[in-house]
């Protein structure tokens, strides 16, 4: 008995010949090939290498019809030109590009009515789900429980415990950057850093204290909240050596402070790194590869907080949702401006 054609060019591979060649049902195959959780981990991947060897592609309509989704999703930002807003919006981007799963970007612009317009438009464009990115790490308003698709917020978390935001851990940013001081045999460590109505100074403060305490030390001084600017930076390294010119690191809030710090040390002639260590944080490269010398920063791993976003969405969409504020740790780049003592 002759073997029934296989796909070909003119008979492109079906679910039904996925189906055929994984030994399954068309109602398992497409449960299979569309992350159902009513399908048993080895008939999964069965089905998967099944169409793999097939080379089949559902037709993406036909595929969302299926699934009861239409494959988007909705990036809403408040800050598209922020330099924080834009690495996580890429993560994020990168993460369901790899999914084949279409994006419609918005920019609220920080107005709460426009944003409302945008969150009702995408909507109105049945996206399977929401990221919320917000432009600095304080809570933010809940787009609220009644939404019909689920919703991730990055960066700025929700004011919701209901809801899931994934946010970069600013305390352990300030724990493991004392650490790396600590490491390079800096003792005597000031802290500079911004605005205090910012969450995240204030949470970086509190992880550089807790260093510090583990190790049996305290700040040279009291943390030095101002703005975040390098004439701030400035000012403030100005009177901290007036006041503690013992200081042997100054571990700054963010890079454009750090900047103004190193200028005023060299200035009153201290030598960086060899009399005191800068560290910045945001790893911004424009100021920390063209400082003098390269400035050793925090990395906040923006891309990895909208991968991690991203990730968290499509758990979601399939029917598994968290809830809370989880973080994710940041990391030193170490360069010039923190060498070890001789």
């Amino acid at each position: 008995m002759p073997q029934a054609a296989g796909p070909s060019r003119s008979h492109p591979a079906t679910l039904g010949d996925v189906a055929r060649l994984a030994g399954v049902s068309i109602a398992t195959a497409s449960k299979a090939l569309n992350g159902r959780s009513q399908v048993r981990a080895e008939t999964r991947q069965r089905v998967i290498e099944a169409a793999e060897r097939l080379s089949f592609r559902p037709n993406q309509l036909a595929r969302g019809l299926l699934a009861g989704r239409t494959g988007t999703v909705g990036l809403l930002t408040s800050d598209l030109e922020g330099r924080f807003s834009i690495p996580i919006l890429m993560g994020a981007e990168d993460a369901f590009g790899a999914g084949e799963v279409a994006v419609f970007l918005c920019d609220a612009r920080g107005d709460a009515i426009r944003e409302q317009h945008h969150v009702r438009a995408l909507l109105g464009r049945r996206v399977d789900g929401l990221i919320v990115v917000g432009s600095r790490t304080d809570p933010r308003p809940s787009l609220g429980r009644e939404l019909p698709v689920p919703v991730v917020y990055a960066y700025a978390p929700s004011d919701d415990p209901d809801d899931l935001s994934i946010v970069p851990d600013n305390v352990d940013a300030g724990r493991i950057a004392v650490q790396h001081l600590l490491a390079c045999g800096r003792t005597r460590i000031a802290h500079i850093t911004g605005d205090p109505g910012y969450l995240a100074a204030r949470e970086r403060a509190e992880g550089t204290r807790a260093a510090l305490a583990d190790a049996g030390l305290a700040l040279v001084g009291e943390p030095r909240f101002g703005a975040w600017s390098e004439g701030w930076g400035r000012a403030a390294t100005a009177l901290l050596l007036d006041q503690h010119p013992e200081v042997d690191a100054v571990l700054c809030g963010s890079d454009q402070i750090a900047r103004g710090v190193m200028d005023v040390l060299r200035e009153r002639g201290h030598r960086v790194p060899e009399d005191v260590a800068v560290m910045g944080f945001d790893n911004w490269q424009v100021l920390t590869s063209a400082s003098r010398p390269p400035l050793t920063s925090v990395d906040m791993n923006l891309e990895q907080v909208g991968r991690a976003a991203a990730h968290a969405l499509f758990t979601a969409i399939g029917g598994a949702r968290r809830s809370g504020v989880e973080t994710l740790p940041c990391r030193v780049v170490i360069r010039g401006s923190t060498a070890p003592l001789s």
